[in-house]
């Protein structure tokens, strides 16, 4: 082989290999409303759930029941994942709301410890549970060296107002200053809504821009999704969003009813870099 053709083959394998490194550095969050997870979900259900989530690093999950159930599915869950996604798993799940016996749940994350820590104990942030009825559940994830701290919410239905609860979480990163926050969750509401401009005065960006991302009851005209509920909000200049991608399950169901037996939301990831 001539010396030019080897030092361009050379200079070709470095690039590619340096492009490969850079693709495959992300860490990848989901978040996901799972819909009354606790005995609703049957075993298949949970085997189909974890079969989603494994192409995730760390998932967020909101709508745990509070009762033992709720528990129970999330531990089924993180066995399933530990069984047949060929990682290891580790997972946690949050003490119920307590702003509102009515509408009490509990949260829960999930993550693969070969790509990524956690730090501390997560924990339902207290600041304004008179005001938020399901207070955002707090945990701290260390990814390469670097920190990011995830809030996850499930905000009232659109029917009682949500923006009267997702006001106050333009004050949390003042309340936080040395966290990288990356705020996510079934907001109820789409992002272009008004309530969201303080943060985005701030420097946050929506990952997701018009993506409706919860289900109808019955397909229009193969139109399945109805409203743009959920979104990962990030801030650019400590988070590098790589891709943004809606994850739309119910196509793997011949049915929509099916479907929503999994949940009447789908779930949505981002893959990021830390800066």
């Amino acid at each position: 082989m001539p010396k030019f053709k080897f030092l361009k083959l050379l200079i070709v394998l470095i690039f590619t290999t340096l492009l490969s490194s850079h693709l495959f550095s992300q860490v990848k969050v989901m978040t996901w409303n799972l819909q009354n997870i606790g005995k609703s979900k049957s075993d298949e259900t949970i085997t189909y759930i974890a079969k989603v989530i494994k192409q995730t690093d760390i998932i967020a999950i909101q709508e745990v029941v509070t009762n033992p159930s709720g528990a129970q599915a999330i531990a089924k869950l993180h066995d399933e994942l530990n069984r047949k996604s060929g990682a290891k798993w580790e997972y946690v799940i949050s003490d119920p709301t307590e702003s509102s016996p009515y509408r009490s749940e509990r949260y829960a994350y999930l993550w693969k410890t070969k790509t990524v820590k956690i730090k501390g104990k997560p924990f339902l942030e207290p600041t304004y549970k008179e005001d938020i009825e399901r207070e955002p559940y707090f945990a701290t994830f260390i990814y390469k060296g670097k920190e990011f701290t995830i809030s996850s919410l499930h905000a009232l239905p659109k029917k009682h107002q949500p923006e009267t609860e997702i006001k106050y979480l333009k004050f949390l990163p003042d309340l936080y200053p040395d966290h990288n926050l990356i705020f996510l969750g079934d907001f109820n509401l789409p992002e272009s809504h008004s309530v969201f401009n303080p943060l985005k005065k701030q420097g946050y960006i929506s990952s997701f821009e018009k993506q409706k991302t919860s289900l109808r009851q019955k397909c229009i005209n193969g139109d399945c999704l109805a409203s743009e509920y959920d979104n990962i909000l990030i801030h650019p200049k400590k988070v590098d969003l790589v891709k943004a991608k809606p994850i739309y399950f119910f196509e793997d169901f011949e049915d929509i009813a099916e479907a929503r037996k999994v949940s009447d939301h789908i779930p949505i990831m981002i893959e990021i870099n830390l800066l």
